[in-house]
């Protein structure tokens, strides 16, 4: 009978320490977080939810739980301009590694396929920032010795034609990733994230030329996720602005 109690006990803990299968675990370790807050926030197709904030230990360390309502994005933050947007899977763990004082810069994750999506279009975005550093401040750069009357101004014209070139590839490369992106991707939430992706504050995808993503990306998410609130909020964005912009 005390073997029978014991397998009984043993069973209950192990039930108990599965935690709900509708949980998510989003953990990490930051270099240079040592006592410092990470955010997180639920991200509704209406707005940003704030659901808790997270102290690191001494050695960078963090963990949060949450039982998901649906299928939705999460907006992990050291700053407002600071953040990584994470979508995992009901029951999935998902671990993050980086330096807390460039998150978006400097993140990786492990498990969680679509979050790894996710990252995977941030870290191309990364580089296409990069670029576009580097390209303004070439210009910034030729700027100067025009001011300075060390070059002149039919050099710096044709130094602007090529810093112009090497901005309108940069851009074209973006914007072809996010398309390959998208068709890669149909019916995942991650074709949101993508569809809106800027670039210098241009949107990649502009509904005016390109409407037919929308309407590929909507198909999509109506096949895989009917029920979703982000699926259906996003329908009512694609009919309102049909008419508008569908040719």
């Amino acid at each position: 009978m005390k073997k029978i109690q014991l397998i009984i006990v043993a069973a209950i803990l192990a039930l108990a320490s599965c935690g709900n299968k509708d949980d998510i675990t989003i953990q990490g370790t930051l270099a240079g977080g040592a006592g410092k807050v990470i955010y997180i926030e639920e991200m509704t197709p209406d707005s940003r939810l704030f659901l808790d904030s997270v102290t690191l230990d001494s050695k960078g360390h963090f963990k949060f739980r949450y039982t998901m309502p649906y299928k939705t994005f999460y907006n992990v933050h050291v700053s407002d301009a600071d953040y990584i947007v994470l979508l995992p899977d009901m029951g999935e763990t998902i671990t993050i590694e980086g330096c807390y004082d460039s998150l978006s810069n400097t993140y990786h994750l492990q498990g969680g396929s679509e979050s790894q999506l996710l990252w995977q279009l941030q870290d191309y975005s990364n580089h296409g920032s990069q670029a576009l550093r580097d390209i303004v401040a070439t210009d910034q750069q030729n700027q100067q010795l025009l001011s300075e009357g060390t070059i002149t101004e039919a050099e710096y014209s044709a130094a602007r034609q090529l810093t112009d070139s090497l901005y309108l590839s940069a851009f074209a490369d973006q914007q072809h990733y996010v398309v390959n992106f998208i068709e890669d991707n149909l019916g995942s939430l991650t074709t949101l994230i993508a569809l809106y992706k800027p670039f210098n504050n241009r949107p990649l995808i502009n509904p005016e030329d390109s409407f037919e993503f929308y309407e590929a990306v909507l198909e999509g998410l109506e096949e895989s996720l009917p029920d979703n609130p982000h699926t259906l909020n996003f329908k009512n964005q694609v009919e309102r602005t049909r008419f508008q912009y569908a040719r």
